[in-house]
């Protein structure tokens, strides 16, 4: 593979570090990465990565754009607003990177189609941008159990937090929280009001994360909790166990299917 004057010119900031070099940029442009909620979180996530190069984006949203997402999905934009938001974010991609392959899927996750959308271009990394406990289980045990790396994160008001999955390397979501509270125990976005910069400060930590686990350099949110107050503007790492008999990742893990919390089909309420 060798690249073209624009490619050489477009990616020339990345080229001169070391650790990503002309090697490097090919890793990222060969690499795949599904983004489950084109929200708070996953809006700046996807550009971000577009924006490094990342061969083939994934996204998936049963969503249409609202009036009320362009506080903080940057993705897209008023003219966007009823648009399904899998397409109005395939078509911001296009434009600031003709590289980028945009793969949507406009649909829910539920039990019955994550794995098959997880393995439909052989992912190799996952971010999880959704605001609902039902479906971060289902991502969690779904990348557990198709051993796929994957990293989680959640907003709320002026709150965030992020962590790292990798097969083998540390603990999992469920290891930490063991399953999802009863419903409507925690408030949502919609409910408790988020700060809108607070996705673009997570979400561009989780693509830091999967750009990391592509190029294999630094070290991963993995086995840490990384919290945000940004009232405080303070950041801090919280170091998590490995639990041995966590049920899905663990020495004699117990689930082996995957489960839809609170009905058939988990929603994605973004953030």
């Amino acid at each position: 593979m060798s690249f073209t004057n624009d490619q050489l010119e477009r990616y020339s900031r990345h080229i001169i570090l070391k650790e990503v070099g002309v090697k490097g940029q090919k890793k990222l442009l060969k690499s795949k990465v599904l983004i489950i909620g084109t929200g708070g979180l996953g809006a700046p996530a996807a550009m971000f990565l577009a924006a490094a190069g990342v061969g083939t984006i994934g996204l998936v949203d049963s969503d249409n754009v609202e009036l009320s997402n362009l506080q903080r999905q940057i993705i897209h934009l008023t003219k966007d607003v009823g648009k399904p938001k899998v397409v109005s974010g395939q078509e911001t991609i296009n434009e600031m990177n003709p590289d980028v392959n945009v793969v949507t899927y406009q649909e829910w996750v539920s039990s019955a189609n994550i794995i098959g959308i997880i393995k439909d271009q052989d992912y190799d990394f996952i971010i999880d941008g959704t605001d609902n406990f039902p479906a971060k289980f289902l991502i969690n045990d779904a990348c557990v159990l198709t051993e796929k790396p994957f990293s989680h994160a959640g907003i709320i008001r002026f709150h965030g937090q992020t962590m790292t999955y990798v097969p083998g390397q540390g603990p999992c979501y469920r290891c930490i929280f063991k399953n999802p509270p009863p419903p409507d125990a925690v408030p949502t976005c919609k409910q408790a009001g988020v700060l809108g910069v607070m996705g673009g400060i997570i979400g561009t930590i989780q693509a830091t994360e999967a750009i990391k686990y592509v190029l294999g350099i630094g070290e991963l949110l993995t086995g840490q909790l990384l919290t945000y107050d940004a009232l405080d503007m303070d950041f801090r790492k919280i170091k998590l166990p490995l639990v041995k008999d966590c049920p899905v990742c663990g020495e004699s893990a117990k689930i082996k299917e995957l489960i839809d919390y609170e009905g058939a089909v988990c929603e994605l309420k973004q953030n």
